[in-house]
């Protein structure tokens, strides 16, 4: 077994590879960039290396300097987590050249696999399904736009070198086609250097259904049975599960001798995934299931695969690497409940899924089941990598009763000021069709503007909100009478004080009649309250717990389903508000401008693309958030922006 082992990555897969290695007797060495020197991982591991500034371009993705690290270190091994240079078959190479055990897929698989147009025709080959497209040389955007029209609108674009959603878009029409495209070249060339695209049709209702693979260097080869990752925004996962719903034993039994032969024609080697596209119209069918992608390297959704198989594939993988056997054959491997994983990103969902960026001053997550985390509370999070903080899974006898104790996770998660998506996986998961199984790739765009509704204070938010105002003037030693919000409260006067809280721009009143230095009495419309402060910092309504932070300047931060909500006492002064009513349009965050589609004196209409700006690996378009003419251009193509840039200014068109 290897005995020292460089993880190549970071974030909650690198802590993730730690446990495992540290349970096996194997020392682990972490690499970080600088904005990393304090981040979990590094901390956790045994020994740590510094390998370049922030940018993944100049550390996690400079490959000599990681195999430095590694002899520098003693390392005996090097693994690649996924992202970055998991899938680089020179990379693989090149540690393998330095005498260094690669644990991967052989980068002869990699470099077959790693190019989608070629890995169909070997697929085909094979004799595994695969979808109907075009996978031609020629890249030109007429030859391209007249195949699409061959094969039949809707398409879908997708960079042959990429992944994980980049480079790629579904286009409905011939007009739209060609700045479509554009987008999918220009994201596939930043994220993989590669522009290069291929055609599929676009299935109208679509599943999509992935197989667990793994290989030995001794013949064997077997699956760990399929995952269901169709819960998707812009081609992202947000949530997995396995097994997939309504998954019949024959149709399983199809799918995964197909991820198998899948494998076995490449010869590979290790954990990979052969991903299948499904559609789902008339229900899951072996005819009507086909090949997408097969990736070559350990997924972020493994943990729901997993829990169902009762394996660690990460020490598989390590069994693997060092010319073990596979630990089980396929006889031996069944399936035992149901798991479902949810992606914790730092994003504002009622604001176009924004990133959200900066220190974690709150962060909590729940201790009841498996969570799989790159930070903790205190730690930073930054605009240069992906944005996922955690992933929360969840493994059941049922499929229901793994839903409902995850979307309970999911509510019980309190982050601040950063961001999160919690509410909306608590609401996805709680969704009626979600709960029924009716799933799809678009089950996040078909019900977008309910469930990235901005979230809204319920009553006891409010109570909770003003009960913290109240017994933090108390604890602060408050005199009697005292003064609070609108009007005088005195202990022996039942009479009581107003107090009027806002939370989105809504006012609410609360009349507060009795105050000890633990509770608060009250009335708010016409229900009386109760609300007890407990030892650990939260609050007692009426049987709920409810946690609150301190937001300073008159701020309470109160945490409802996943939720951080907003509270300001009247009179508190606000902070400006950063919106562009002013002409200006400036960038949320900081990142590297990829195009500026207007000049000075350029008349644009409302909603119209300026800028497009790349951070957190994806694209973020800056639109005019009125009609008007462009009189400043504040960025060129190229630049590397801070936040809060004026990026473009307008004036009204009838200024």
């Amino acid at each position: 077994m290897i005995r020292s082992l460089l993880i190549a990555n970071r974030g909650e897969i690198a802590g993730r590879i730690v446990r495992t290695a540290r349970r096996l007797g194997i020392r682990t060495v972490a690499v970080y960039s600088e904005a990393d020197a304090a981040a979990a991982h590094v901390r956790e591991a045994d020994a740590a290396v510094a390998i370049g500034p922030p940018p993944a371009r100049e550390s996690y993705l400079k490959g000599e300097v990681i195999i430095a690290a590694a002899r520098q270190t003693g390392a005996e091994a090097i693994h690649p987590g996924y992202g970055f240079l998991s899938e680089n078959a020179a990379f693989a190479e090149q540690v393998m050249a330095q005498g260094l055990v690669w644990v991967g897929p052989p980068p002869a698989a990699i470099r077959a696999m790693g190019l989608k147009d070629a890995a169909k025709r070997l697929m085909a080959e094979a004799g595994v399904p695969v979808t109907p497209g075009y996978l031609g040389e020629r890249q030109d955007a007429a030859a391209l736009a007249g195949e699409a029209a061959a094969i039949g609108w809707p398409v879908l674009i997708k960079a042959v070198a990429g992944g994980g959603g980049k480079g790629m878009r579904r286009v409905d029409s011939a007009e739209a086609f060609a700045e479509a495209l554009a987008g999918a070249k220009r994201e596939a060339a930043s994220a993989f250097g590669d522009d290069r695209v291929l055609l599929e049709k676009f299935v109208a209702r679509p599943r999509h259904i992935e197989v667990q693979v793994f290989a030995d260097s001794h013949g064997g080869v077997v699956h760990l049975f399929e995952r269901d990752c169709s819960i998707q925004r812009r081609h992202q996962k947000v949530i997995e599960e396995a097994p997939a719903p309504d998954m019949d034993g024959t149709t399983r039994q199809a799918l995964c001798a197909a991820a198998v032969r899948a494998a076995r024609a490449v010869d590979y080697r290790g954990a990979g995934t052969v991903e299948f596209i499904a559609d789902a119209s008339e229900g899951l069918r072996a005819d009507r299931i086909w090949f997408m992608e097969m990736n070559t390297r350990l997924q972020v959704e493994h943990p729901v695969t997993e829990a169902i198989t009762g394996q660690d594939l990460v020490e598989w993988q390590l069994i693997v690497a060092s010319g073990g056997a596979l630990p089980l054959t396929q006889d031996e491997i069944t399936i035992s409940g149901h798991a479902i994983e949810a992606r914790l990103y730092a994003e504002d969902p009622a604001n176009g899924f924004l990133p959200s960026v900066g220190a974690l001053r709150r962060f909590h997550l729940p201790s009841w089941l498996r969570v799989d985390a790159a930070v903790g509370e205190g730690d930073l999070v930054s605009p240069y990598y992906d944005p996922m903080l955690a992933k929360l899974i969840s493994h059941q006898e049922t499929r229901e009763s793994a839903t409902a104790e995850l979307a309970a996770a999911c509510a019980e998660v309190r982050a601040w000021p950063v961001k999160t998506n919690a509410w909306l996986l608590n609401r996805c998961l709680s969704h009626a069709d979600f709960v029924a199984g009716e799933i799809d790739t678009g089950f996040i765009e078909a019900r977008l503007e309910d469930l990235t509704a901005a979230p809204q204070p319920r009553e006891g938010t409010t109570i909770a909100a003003a009960a913290a105002f109240a017994l933090d003037g108390a604890l602060k030693g408050a005199a009697d009478p005292w003064t609070l919000g609108l009007g005088a409260f005195r202990l022996n006067r039942r009479a009581g004080a107003a107090m009027r809280l806002y939370c989105e721009g809504e006012a609410q009143d609360i009349t507060l009649t009795g105050l000890t230095r633990r509770t608060v009495s009250g009335e708010i419309g016409g229900r009386m309250f109760v609300v007890g402060r407990l030892a650990d910092g939260g609050y007692d309504v009426d049987g709920t717990l409810v946690f609150t932070a301190d937001g300073g300047r008159g701020e309470k931060i109160v945490f409802d389903e996943g939720a951080a909500l907003s509270f300001r006492l009247a009179g508190a002064a606000v902070a400006p508000s950063a919106g562009a009513s002013d002409g200006a349009i400036r960038t949320p965050m900081p990142g590297r401008i990829v195009s500026v589609e207007v000049k000075v004196g350029e008349k644009v209409a409302s909603d119209q693309i300026l800028v497009t700006l790349e951070a957190m690996k994806m694209e973020h378009a800056l639109k005019a958030p009125f009609a008007g003419v462009v009189v400043e251009v504040g960025v060129s193509e190229g630049d590397q922006v801070a936040e809060g840039v004026v990026a473009v200014r307008l004036e009204p068109a009838d200024a």
